[in-house]
């Protein structure tokens, strides 16, 4: 089992997900996401049209708690880097922020947008032999995967094949992950890619 989050969020088997955009003009954007047997749901993800922040996205469980906050980091010097970077913090009981995990995302020159997406997990014993990821594909056309350092899927974004048939509709898909890793976590980590592929987080 490998916990980023809370060893709450990881199972003993594959879980599929159904995550639902929320739409700006009735609920404020964001998604809910559900599962796909039971109907019930799992997580909630707010962004700027709730929260009233750009670069900000706050992933909640069903009952409206806050497990993650997921800032874009600022600045002259993130501006002109290579990679803009997006940190996610989880609360201690203190209440204190503590950092979990870091994604990279490529800057949007020609030179550096081909590179891919990265993900860190921050001072975490239980991913001590995999604390790096990558995402392979492309999440707009709801076609990408989360890979480990070992080269493993441990995620996978997917579209419905009962809508898929009828027509397309990014506002609805899937996302099925593997036993033993923390859902919360990789919730967190599609929130922030529908931010930047101007998804319903976004304002």
């Amino acid at each position: 089992m490998a916990v980023v989050i809370s060893k709450v969020f990881c199972s003993n088997y594959e879980v599929v997900l159904v995550i639902r955009s929320r739409p700006h003009v009735v609920n404020g954007g964001g998604f809910i996401v559900t599962n796909n047997c039971t109907q019930n749901v799992v997580f909630k993800v707010d962004g700027c049209g709730i929260l009233g922040k750009k670069d900000e996205v706050i992933l909640r469980d069903s009952d409206g708690h806050t497990l993650l906050l997921i800032r874009k980091k600022g600045g002259v010097i993130e501006a002109l880097s290579m990679q803009k970077k997006w940190n996610g913090y989880s609360k201690d009981f203190e209440g204190s922020e503590k950092l979990v995990f870091c994604l990279k995302e490529p800057n949007n020159s020609c030179f550096f947008k081909k590179m891919p997406i990265k993900i860190s997990i921050e001072s975490n014993h239980d991913y001590k032999n995999h604390k790096n990821f990558q995402i392979s594909g492309h999440f707009p056309d709801r076609a990408c995967s989360i890979i480990d350092s070992n080269g493993n899927v441990v995620a996978k974004v997917g579209a419905r094949k009962e809508l898929q048939q009828v027509m397309p509709n990014k506002d609805v898909y899937t996302l099925t992950i593997k036993a033993g890793i923390d859902q919360a976590f990789v919730v967190g980590v599609i929130a922030i890619l529908d931010y930047i592929y101007d998804g319903s987080t976004r304002c």
